[in-house]
């Protein structure tokens, strides 16, 4: 049988790179994880493992197990937390990954209103983007990653993954609160000759996708995926932008105009690892259901 702390241990080579990172990682000593690799190669009767300078690689048989690996933690973490829940909810915990604009305005209140109705469920919360967020997921480092799609899925491994879709977010084209132009304001064709300012690299493929359709190639002058700053420097007349509805609602500069993409959304749900999620995941879900309809959506 398959020891799980030698199995963590070569998650965690296979994701630090060399034995030195993961016994950091895991605190460990580093002599106690080349023993747990020496011996879980015993085991399974094949290299897993081999050196590369002061690195580690993996072979094909490594990374096999590395996969199964995953699943099996993830799992093990999940009947862990039931257990912990069985007697009921007044004990538990949710650890949250959700992206910066859902951390700003859907999570408090559903947090507050968990807190109410569950008082001893202890709520964890963690920034990411979808994709780090759905790594964090497979990896049993969070409960659940409150993730957003645009035309085409975040990318990742969604094996054994339960998506609970929760509402589709606007999208809105972000200009001067002065600024004119001669055009629709909610046409982004109107905007083919002006700078743009994008955010990271998903949000700057769905950006090129909407303007292709529309017929032009976008300027990119700048790069930040910070929303706040993206206002600021369009409030400036340093270029226009995109940005969805969660981002607009948790920060609204005074000096920029909206106008609702009629065409463009973006869809928002709840992935948790495993079926059926853990009994406090459920009083979450629960809770974030009630705070997407609080915020109007």
């Amino acid at each position: 049988m398959l020891d799980l702390t030698r199995l963590r241990v070569l998650v965690a080579v296979a994701r630090e790179g060399s034995v030195t990172a993961a016994a950091e990682a895991l605190h460990y000593a580093q002599p106690s994880v080349s023993h747990h690799l020496a011996k879980l190669e015993a085991e399974v009767g094949v290299v897993l493992v081999r050196r590369a300078g002061r690195g580690i690689l993996l072979t094909d048989a490594g990374r096999l197990l590395v996969a199964r690996a995953e699943e099996i933690l993830g799992q093990v973490e999940s009947a862990r937390a039931e257990l912990a829940a069985h007697a009921g909810l007044g004990t538990g915990r949710v650890r949250l990954a959700a992206f910066p604009s859902a951390l700003a305005t859907l999570v408090p209140t559903a947090a507050a209103a968990l807190a109410a109705e569950h008082p001893g469920i202890e709520l964890a919360l963690t920034e990411a983007e979808p994709p780090e967020a759905l790594t964090a997921l497979r990896n049993a480092d969070v409960d659940a990653a409150l993730i957003f799609d645009h035309d085409a899925p975040v990318p990742g491994d969604r094996r054994n993954t339960t998506m609970t879709p929760l509402f589709e977010e606007p999208m809105y084209v972000v200009t001067p609160a002065d600024g004119e132009w001669d055009g629709p304001r909610a046409e982004l064709a109107t905007y083919a000759s002006e700078s743009w300012i994008a955010g990271c690299e998903r949000c700057r493929t769905h950006l090129a996708a909407l303007c292709e359709r529309a017929g032009f190639v976008p300027r990119i002058t700048f790069e930040t995926d910070d929303y706040v700053a993206v206002q600021a420097l369009v409030a400036a007349g340093l270029g226009v932008g995109v940005l969805p509805a969660l981002a607009l609602r948790a920060h609204r500069h005074p000096g920029v105009r909206t106008d609702r993409l009629p065409e463009d959304r973006r869809c928002v749900s709840l992935a948790v690892y495993g079926k059926p999620p853990t009994l406090p995941v459920q009083a979450f879900t629960a809770a974030l259901r009630s705070a997407t309809e609080l915020n109007g959506f």
